[in-house]
């Protein structure tokens, strides 16, 4: 999956599941998003643990 790809499946959770705004999300860290977004709420959505868990290790750059 592209960071593209990623991102706005990321993206729709969060705006979906959190209520958050654009800002939100991208001053939020992954491991911030991954806290906020109970597994089982990520699959309502598409994304599976292991998806995401892949997004991570795909971007070490983007983990703060």
């Amino acid at each position: 999956m592209s960071f593209t790809a990623g991102a706005q499946r990321c993206w729709r959770a969060a705006s979906l599941l959190l209520n958050w705004r654009p800002e939100e999300f991208w001053r939020a860290t992954p491991a911030e998003l991954a806290q906020s977004l109970p597994a089982q709420d990520a699959a309502a959505v598409g994304m599976s643990v292991e998806e995401f868990t892949s997004l991570r290790s795909l971007h070490p750059d983007l983990e703060s």
